[in-house]
């Protein structure tokens, strides 16, 4: 927690120069302020500079945004303003709106985006190491729309904290100089890269090696001082455009049009009852919400909370759900403002009911394929595009009690290895099905000009019995996110567990036949029992990264995973 010491000094004096709101702005319950609050997020560090908002008065959306903008520089390999996110609030009494801060493809992109001349997919890495997977960054846009409606701090004060970092340094982690061996082809990508972080011999730094980063600092101050609009109009857009553009193996590409043209998108939350909670997410074009709630919501019939954690037949279960919620997820799921998504089908008790009826608690089902939910209007057929795991989740609960959670990513670790700035460009494009269609069948999630690719992404809320907000959640690792939600809420509303317990359970992790189990879990030890079931167990080390808050005893706690160097810090 050294990080966090020396943090707290460094911002203090912000406290002087920042403009503090007593009250949180519009659609606010008001009420007195019984909170502390509290930040959680993947990096100490980027939590002091949340929590150091909320110090200031500032509300859990000015906290969030500090959090992203800090993570641009202590977690360069996972998030911040060269990508985009999703971003969920909800206040004490149970209002709860979303913004939509997801990149979009440029306009000239036509489904044939990732096609070679010979009318083939091109390999994946190549598509992912070129202009073609970098869509339009969003969080900027999502962070302004946000702290216009919800925040009580002048827009240049979000910055300061990650200004500072930049600036002043910060110090490898072991976990970042793992990325920096494992994905060294897009860490060191370009020479800005290489210079940052590898020495003259081209090897990574070592832990505890200090960055400093003046290009990136010297964005992070033009953005603070001229506004968010600089980041889509004028020298900076028209930067990134060019970088973009040039590593674009065709004369389509994006324009600085494409820039000025985005805008964050508020959305209504798709909220459903699993047992007696209600739980919140994020809508299309993630597949957070329905997948979450369809794990959930088909094991509703089983008494989860007599077998327990400790039942081979609950994490069998757990597996089955997960199959048949990733079979809709993968035919139905994509950009609703450009397919008809049929959300109040997927979300739909009955229907779910029905998928969660071939789940049997002795045999794993042969087969399992998409249903056919509610209100489904046209034939879609199954695409393919790899998914990765560059993102970070954090999480903001503010004196009056009320939560952000914001998941924010450039998609593969180190994105598209593109820099610009002194950040690192998304490779978001390549969660586009790499297939426009199937069989003659057009694949939802193909891609087109200005449409958003389907996430993994999560950010959840649940609202307890009483209907007042009990917990704040999320996760990182790609496709992965959904079942670790899922996961630590059936930890929490199961099984009892505090969420930070739940979060560090083991994972199981099973969107197609196989069963995908982490390294050296636990859960290792059920191999019998669920091989006996049907299934067949695949071993790996699986990308969990988890962050929440939960309210119990009276108070807000973070919780962070075991996994990760994540921390929760109470201002």
């Amino acid at each position: 927690m050294r990080f966090v010491r020396q943090l707290a000094l460094l911002f203090a004096p912000l406290a002087l120069s920042a403009c503090a709101a007593t009250a949180e702005p519009a659609l606010q319950t008001a009420t007195t302020a019984p909170f502390a609050g509290v930040v959680s997020a993947a990096d100490p560090r980027a939590a002091e500079a949340g929590a150091a908002m909320l110090r200031m008065g500032g509300t859990s959306t000015d906290a969030a945004i500090a959090t992203m903008l800090a993570l641009t520089v202590v977690e360069p390999q996972s998030s911040g303003i060269g990508g985009g996110g999703f971003y969920v609030r909800g206040t004490p009494d149970g209002q709860v709106i979303t913004l939509d801060g997801r990149e979009t493809a440029p306009a000239a992109a036509t489904p044939e985006w990732f096609l070679t001349a010979e009318g083939a997919p091109r390999p994946f890495m190549e598509a992912v190491m070129s202009g073609l997977s970098v869509g339009v960054p969003g969080n900027i846009a999502l962070a302004a729309e946000a702290h216009g409606r919800y925040g009580a701090l002048e827009w240049a004060a979000l910055f300061q904290p990650a200004i500072a970092l930049a600036r002043d340094g910060w110090e490898i982690t072991p976990r970042f100089r793992e990325f920096l061996v494992s994905a060294r082809n897009r860490a060191a990508f370009t020479a800005e890269g290489r210079a940052l972080f590898y020495d003259a011999a081209g090897e990574p730094l070592p832990v505890g090696a200090r960055v400093v980063m003046p290009e990136l600092a010297d964005t992070l101050t033009q953005l603070a001082a001229a506004g968010p609009r600089a980041f889509y109009e004028g020298p900076m857009a028209d930067g990134m455009a060019a970088v973009m553009a040039k590593a674009t193996p065709h004369d389509a590409a994006v324009t600085p049009a494409d820039f000025a043209s985005y805008s964050a998108v508020w959305r209504e939350s798709p909220c459903g009852t699993y047992r007696q909670y209600r739980i919140c997410g994020m809508g299309p074009p993630s597949s957070g919400a329905t997948t979450v709630f369809a794990v959930l919501k088909q094991l509703e019939r089983f008494d989860l909370a007599a077998l327990g954690p400790d039942s081979p037949i609950s994490w069998h279960l757990f597996a089955e759900s997960q199959r048949l919620a990733y079979a809709d997820r993968e035919r139905y799921l994509a950009d609703s403002d450009f397919v008809s998504v049929p959300m109040a089908g997927l979300m739909d008790g009955n229907y779910l009911a029905e998928r969660g009826a071939m789940i049997s608690a002795t045999a794993r089902m042969d087969s399992v394929a998409a249903g056919t939910p509610p209100g489904t209007r046209a034939i879609a057929a199954d695409g393919f595009g790899p998914e990765e795991n560059g993102t970070s989740h954090f999480v903001a609960v503010d004196q009056w009690g009320t939560a952000v959670s914001y998941t924010s990513t450039i998609e593969g670790p180190f994105g598209s290895g593109l820099m610009y700035g002194g950040f690192y460009l998304n490779n978001e494009l390549t969660d586009f099905s790499l297939i426009p269609a199937r069989d003659g069948i057009a694949v939802v999630n193909r891609v087109e000009g200005g449409k958003r690719p389907r996430s993994s992404m999560a950010p959840t809320l649940v609202y307890g019995p009483d209907g007042t907000l009990v917990l704040a959640i999320g996760a990182a690792g790609g496709a992965t996110i959904p079942v670790q939600v899922a996961k630590a809420l059936i930890g929490v509303l199961d099984w009892g567990m505090p969420v930070e317990q739940a979060i560090g359970l083991p994972g199981l992790y099973a969107p197609g036949s196989d069963i995908v189990v982490e390294e050296d879990s636990p859960l290792l030890a059920f191999r019998a029992e669920l091989e006996a079931l049907g299934h067949t167990i695949q071993t790996r080390r699986l990308p969990f990264k988890a962050n929440a808050a939960q309210f119990a005893g009276g108070t807000w706690q973070g919780a962070a995973d075991p996994r990760s160097e994540g921390a929760a810090v109470h201002p």
